[in-house]
């Protein structure tokens, strides 16, 4: 028989249980660290309606056996609201019609210490080892680093929701089985009833309150059987319905009683203060109620947002701007400069590169990439209300604890007054780690004094944009004998948008403060994505930092987007020097690498591959990222100087997926977007100003430019990786090799049809 239950007002103080470690969330997730150094436990901090019992911090069930799953992470489409619910849901043994999804409140327990790791590792750390790990950790978690990015959400939490589900389960079953007078260990659930492999059953709804009584066992059983399981499933995901027929509330849906819209003016790129506003014009509009001016914008506050943005057409706002504008011209100048001022950091080495300086028979080529914009359809957009008792405001946001701490300072409040209420996002791909709506939407409720929606125009969204980094390259390499790579060496120059990033939303740096913070500032994130899959003997990566004027951000597989560029460009002009068909050069260069190597062997047979013959137009591109390994190839050409894609085959191995649907997507989402950064994407700036806003001039690939898309996820036992930003470093690359086979001529910088 269970043992009885004992109630949580009556839970021993002496020592730990598993069950108080999975209270607080999940053991995998570092929810209570350091018990003997640092003597403290998070507690979840969810709100529970009448009739809802919190099981741990990423699940509630109510006694209609509703099935809660809270999510920490941000919504921007990859559809991770339904693949952390199918984890849970799967080892809780859910029916998956009862499940539905909450977003997490800014807690420790939710911090992405995996993410951390990758943005805040340093020489020390690296040299620490599992106490350099253990200190960023610690800083994570003590600062509620809520992080959503670079795929690191479905390896960070994967195993958290296991061990929530598996003990939600066990406890269910205790709390039946004492009903029962059985041994739980007897006890499953299957569809969301409980039985004892008999004739007895109870709906999970029915033992809710009494599960919560019971302790957990020291060794905490998981799912055994392969029957009716939901992980691996294509479920549909949860977010469709409600974003088919409208009702998913996104920022500008949000509406409040007594609110009112805004519009804002920033000025041009860089440290630019405002300095006059024709208020008189602006009065005009029909609708307008207010301008408000703070030190670097202003914002016109109406009844309506097209009211208040017309009033701010009319306002015409002044800035003055201090220092050099940014100009492309400029840009590409820094760039080169940065070679000749610089000795540059070496960040990967093996071997000795020192043969090719000493005037070796060698192939070099330079590449060039363009800063590429995010461009997400939901232009950044946060509603606001201020009240006596403190700040409330609704926004989508990847750093959601930053965003909180940064409303508060702001605002003059303590972090406890501002209430975060995360939404999903109308896209982003790294655009939603800053905060600045949010802030600015604060301050001007606490103007108002009423509820205020601010919405920025498509304009203000492309001028105040923080692009992925720009980037130049100088590759060389030399042949051996038998036609493998001997040396392979690769210059960067590059500004680190990882650490001007951060400079902005942890330590609330204005955007032309964190690019002279981070100035001069060598780092491996700057060059991610260059450190070679391929058995090269001696190489070497360097990096030369690079200050261009221009505030960059988080993007989608970040400087993943040129490294992989710059490598698989440069590895097809090798295996043309070598006169080895391209498939083969990669394959017999990847040493101990099958992963990878079985990904170009079945993209290659999907995609019938010809040996990149002349006129085949197919290139391929190869890359390992986040733990994930993918193949690309690509048929393409040019006509009448356009740019065309008949074909792009993916193979990737990301290890044993949750959800081959959702996988699918994302990996199908990662090669538009890889074919818009290959397109467009880029603009030239001139003055301080992009020279154009509008979409539909970006040179963004349309409906008519893409063709055929297949994926194949490739079988694994492996642990799942995140597939987010698998794809999209490698389209141009393949596209880049596959023009060659057509036009003779290497395509060496991107967008691949750079204007000027």
């Amino acid at each position: 028989m269970g043992r009885a239950p004992r109630k949580l007002g009556q839970q021993k103080t002496r020592g730990l249980n598993r069950r108080t470690l999975l209270i607080g969330g999940g053991a995998s997730a570092g929810l209570l660290l350091a018990w003997a150094v640092w003597p403290r436990a998070y507690r979840p901090n969810l709100n529970t309606a009448p009739g809802e019992t919190a099981f741990n911090a990423f699940l509630k069930i109510d006694r209609a056996g509703q099935v809660i799953v809270i999510v920490p992470q941000t919504e921007m489409g990859q559809g991770i609201s339904t693949i952390l619910p199918q984890i849970l849901a799967d080892e809780l043994g859910a029916d998956w019609r009862t499940v539905g999804v909450q977003s997490a409140p800014v807690s420790p327990l939710y911090a992405n210490t995996l993410l951390a790791r990758e943005w805040l590792a340093n020489d020390w750390s690296r040299l620490a080892g599992e106490a350099g790990d253990w200190t960023i950790d610690q800083y994570a978690t003590r600062r509620a680093l809520m992080l959503t990015g670079a795929g690191t959400s479905l390896p960070m939490f994967h195993q958290a929701y296991r061990e929530a589900g598996a003990a939600a389960r066990v406890l269910l079953c205790k709390a039946a089985a004492a009903r029962w007078d059985v041994a739980w260990e007897s006890c499953d659930i299957q569809n969301g009833i409980i039985s004892d492999g008999g004739q007895r059953r109870l709906k999970i709804g029915e033992v809710v309150e009494d599960a919560a009584t019971y302790d957990l066992p020291d060794i905490l059983p998981f799912r055994q059987t392969d029957a009716d399981r939901l992980a691996g499933q294509e479920l549909p995901r949860l977010d469709t319905p409600s974003k088919i027929d409208g009702s998913h509330n996104f920022a500008a849906d949000i509406r409040l009683p007594d609110m009112v819209f805004a519009s804002i003016r920033q000025g041009p790129i860089g440290d630019a203060v405002l300095k006059s506003v024709n208020e008189g014009a602006a009065k005009s509009v029909t609708g307008f109620l207010k301008i408000i001016r703070q030190e670097r914008w202003v914002a016109a506050v109406a009844s309506n947002w097209w009211a208040a943005n017309k009033a701010l057409d009319l306002a015409d706002p002044v800035f003055e701007l201090a220092g050099t504008p940014v100009d492309s011209g400029g840009m590409e100048a820094a760039l080169e400069q940065a070679f000749a001022a610089s000795s540059g950091e070496r960040l990967y080495a093996q071997g000795d590169v020192q043969p090719l300086a000493q005037g070796a028979a060698i192939l070099a080529s330079e590449y060039k990439v363009r800063p590429g914009l995010h461009l997400g359809l939901e232009p950044m957009c946060a509603t606001a209300r201020i009240g006596d008792e403190g700040a409330e405001v609704w926004m989508a946001s990847q750093a959601p604890g930053l965003a909180r701490a940064a409303i508060a300072k702001a605002l003059g409040l303590s972090v406890g007054a501002v209430t975060l209420y995360p939404l999903h996002a109308g896209g982003g791909h790294g655009r939603r780690m800053d905060f600045e709506p949010g802030v600015q939407a604060a301050l001007l409720s606490r103007e108002m004094g009423r509820p205020v929606q601010l919405l920025w125009s498509r304009l203000e969204d492309v001028i105040q944009d923080r692009p992925s980094a720009p980037a130049h390259a100088r590759m060389a390499g030399k042949l051996g004998r038998n036609g493998a790579i001997e040396i392979w060496s690769a210059k960067v120059a590059a500004p680190c948008a990882m650490a001007q990033t951060w400079a902005r939303i942890a330590h609330h740096r204005l955007p032309h403060e964190a690019i002279a913070d981070t100035a001069g500032v060598s780092s491996r994130l700057a060059v991610a994505g260059m450190e070679l899959p391929y058995a090269v003997p001696n190489w070497a990566v360097e990096h030369f930092p690079a200050e261009i004027g221009l505030p960059l951000g988080f993007a989608r597989a970040n400087a993943h987007l040129h490294g992989a560029f710059f490598t698989e460009s440069f590895i097809d002009e090798m295996a043309h020097q070598a006169q080895i068909e391209a498939m083969s050069f990669r394959i017999q260069m990847l040493g101990g690498n099958p992963r990878l190597a079985h990904c170009l062997a079945t993209v290659g047979a999907m995609g019938g591959w010809q040996g990149g013959i002349a006129g085949s137009g197919q290139g391929l591109a190869a890359h390992r990222i986040n733990g994930a390994y993918i193949s690309v190839m690509a048929e393409a050409g040019i006509s009448e100087g356009k740019l065309q894609v008949g074909r792009i085959i993916a193979a990737v191995d990301g290890g044993e997926q949750v959800n081959p649907d959702i996988a699918r997507q994302q990996i199908e989402s990662g090669l538009v977007h890889g074919l818009a950064l290959a397109m467009g994407a880029a603009i030239p700036y001139a003055k301080g100003m992009p020279t154009r806003a509008i979409l539909g001039r970006m040179g963004l690939p349309r409906l008519g430019d893409i063709g055929e898309i297949t994926v194949e996820l490739i079988r694994s036992t492996a642990p799942p990786t995140g597939l987010t930003d698998v794809a999209a470093p490698l389209v141009a690359p393949a596209i880049a090799n596959a023009l060659f086979t057509t036009a003779g001529r290497r395509f060496r910088n991107l967008p691949l049809l750079m204007e000027g």
